[in-house]
């Protein structure tokens, strides 16, 4: 008969099982501690970045660089820009790798130059090409990273699908709130795109580039002169569009003004401040940040809010202050109490000027306004500035709010503008050249961490967009002396700060969006730019340039402590010879033959993955230059 009781067998296994659950408890408590020791060592990240943006529309800068708040042209606001200045370290000698907004934007998430990527204007690439490697949130995705973003992204990347015969969207983001969702609920004041429906008329193909303006009431109003043609009940409302909202656009001299075609230089937001596509992205930020761990709506569509059991790594990408220029009433009605000193064109400098560069300024071509006109698009600009500082401000608030009362470290990543943009420099404007004011854009980088980047820090070593990616990173926990990083073209900006990396001599960059393709080097007193290719197809002719002459590749070469504005063309100067044939030696054997990437990616469509390389001069990307006196 049994005793009830186990056997020294029976004994050994249940001592064994307990043993088991004991250390399956250990091993758990452990891994959760461990989570949480790597948890704390990796801050949230917040980075801002806005569009078209001149670093003169800052006050903190222009006293940086010239010793004066305002800006040469007259009158601008940025209070809360200022305030994360004093908060952070301010890199004021930031420069763009190429002065459009979506090889910008690759330059920066990737953190590669665009010879590295083979990204040069606005073109879809894929991830299938050899040479490719993760963004910057995929990166961070893998470091444990909740990673979101909202508002314009610009990284235009795809997948190759099933037989090759099709590329799709490729979501770079756990999750995106983009502009074209807000617009379809009219959660905006202007939008414009594609639609197969107005009311009750259902089009046969669908209406591109429909450009509408939504009232404080959640009405469309549309401007449209084909749109009044199909349907006749619409006749006459862009006219009317263009004086309620007291539009300028873009026109060519010769073709005269257009309704409703042409960039909108000027003019009022139909919405309120907060109501604009930009209001919404930083509301939303905020309702993301106080959903915590739950769903929430926005407009029609459902989202998930932040979950407090990761890092957040967030990126705004802010509209403004591109085009449509559209400030809110009350910030408009400010600054049309202000007379600007607007840039004019001298015939002097169109003499010297690269024809290359004689292209950007015919396309965008500005000198021709009238003085009111020329006075509201630089108004608005800068009104449109003052608006968007606000955002920041609220956006960045409620970051750091979030982060201390989750007591977790923080930092802020802000940069002004993926390039910049003219207001009738060089008579013109837009972007699209190497010139100083398309793209200098200093970055600020404001941290809980005060010993990584201190507070009210200058740093006037060169910066560039590439650096960007390797501090989020380094940041975030990413070890870059990694081999996985190797790809990373930049510098971790927090060792330049403790000065344990030297000091570049000069910047890089190429672009060939409007103007062909174009590159540039730039040292604090010189800036050359030569035309590097005939043309844009990929993988041909990459070496062009070492056989072409002098005249053929369209040179620049300015001095800036006596031309500031860059507006004396040196390039044959002979005083300055050898300065410019040293830089455009440097520049050549960098951008054309350090380990130079083209890709055909497939007429846009990204299908393309064969790269081509030219790698003539490896190494010579070494930071270094000795101009001759």
């Amino acid at each position: 008969m049994s005793s009830g009781r186990p056997n020294v067998h029976q004994q050994g296994n249940i001592q064994l099982n307990q043993l088991k659950i004991w250390l399956s408890v250990a091993l758990f408590m452990l891994a959760i501690a461990a989570r949480e020791t790597v948890f704390a060592d990796q801050p949230n990240v917040l980075w801002i970045l806005t569009d078209d943006h001149r670093y003169d529309s800052i006050r903190a800068f222009n006293k940086m660089l010239h010793g004066r708040e305002m800006s040469g042209l007259g009158y601008v606001e940025s209070p809360h820009t200022d305030r994360l200045a004093k908060m952070g370290t301010t890199f004021i000698n930031a420069y763009c790798q190429a002065q459009g907004c979506a090889p910008s934007r690759a330059s920066m998430h990737y953190g590669r130059y665009p010879f590295r990527s083979g990204i040069y204007e606005f073109e879809y690439h894929n991830n299938n090409a050899e040479h490719c490697r993760p963004t910057l949130p995929e990166s961070m995705a893998e470091l444990g990273y909740q990673t979101t973003h909202f508002g314009k992204l610009g990284v235009r990347v795809k997948t190759i699908m099933g037989d090759g015969k099709w590329a799709a969207q490729h979501p770079i983001y756990q999750q995106s709130f983009y502009f074209k969702d807000l617009a379809k609920d009219g959660l905006c004041a202007w939008g414009k795109g594609w639609t197969t429906q107005i009311n009750d008329v259902k089009f046969e193909k669908p209406f591109q580039n429909l450009e509408f303006f939504v009232t404080p009431e959640g009405e469309f109003e549309y401007c449209s002169l084909e749109l009044e043609k199909l349907m006749p009940q619409f006749a006459g409302t862009a006219a009317r569009t263009m004086e309620k909202y007291d539009l300028l656009r873009h026109y060519n001299p010769q073709k005269g003004k257009h309704i409703d075609s042409g960039m909108i230089l000027a003019g009022v937001s139909s919405r309120e401040a907060g109501k604009t596509r930009d209001g919404y992205y930083a509301s939303i930020f905020v309702d993301f940040l106080r959903n915590k761990n739950r769903k929430f709506k926005v407009g029609s569509r459902d989202y998930v809010g932040v979950d407090t059991s990761k890092p957040l790594y967030c990126h705004i990408g802010f509209d403004f202050p591109h085009t449509p220029v559209l400030p809110p009433a009350d910030f408009r009605e400010r600054f049309q109490q202000h007379t600007y000193k607007v840039p004019s064109l001298d015939d002097k400098e169109m003499e010297t000027m690269p024809k290359q560069l004689k292209q950007q300024v015919r396309h965008g071509y500005s000198d021709h306004f009238t003085d009111a006109e020329k006075q509201a698009m630089v108004q608005d600009y800068y009104a449109f500035c003052a608006y968007g500082d606000t955002l920041v401000g609220q956006a960045a608030d409620a970051f750091i709010q979030y982060s201390e009362s989750q007591q977790q470290a923080w930092t802020i990543v802000y940069v002004c503008g993926d390039h910049g943009w003219k207001l009738n420099d060089h008579g013109s404007v837009s972007k699209f050249t190497p010139w100083d004011v398309d793209s200098h854009n200093p970055i600020i980088v404001v941290s809980s961490d005060k010993q990584a980047f201190p507070a009210n820090k200058v740093v006037t070593d060169f910066t560039e967009f590439v650096d960007i990616a390797p501090t989020i990173l380094a940041a975030g926990g990413a070890r870059l002396d990694d081999r996985q990083y190797e790809y990373l073209d930049g510098t971790d900006m927090a060792e330049m700060v403790s000065g344990r990396v030297p000091a570049r001599d000069y910047v890089i960059g190429e672009s060939h969006a409007v103007i062909g393709p174009r590159a540039f080097i730039r040292t604090k007193n010189y800036v050359f730019s030569m035309q590097t290719r005939p043309d844009k197809n990929r993988g041909k002719n990459m070496e062009w340039a070492l056989n072409a002459s002098y005249e053929e590749l369209d040179p620049a070469l300015y001095h800036m402590p006596s031309d500031p504005g860059e507006l004396k063309n040196l390039a044959f100067s002979p005083e300055h010879q050898q300065v410019a044939t040293v830089m455009k030696d440097k520049l050549m054997k960098i951008v054309l033959g350090d380990n130079r990437v083209e890709v055909d990616w497939g007429d846009n469509k990204a299908l393309g993955t064969t790269v081509y390389r030219s790698n003539f001069a490896p190494g010579a990307h070494d930071r270094q230059l000795v101009l001759p006196r």
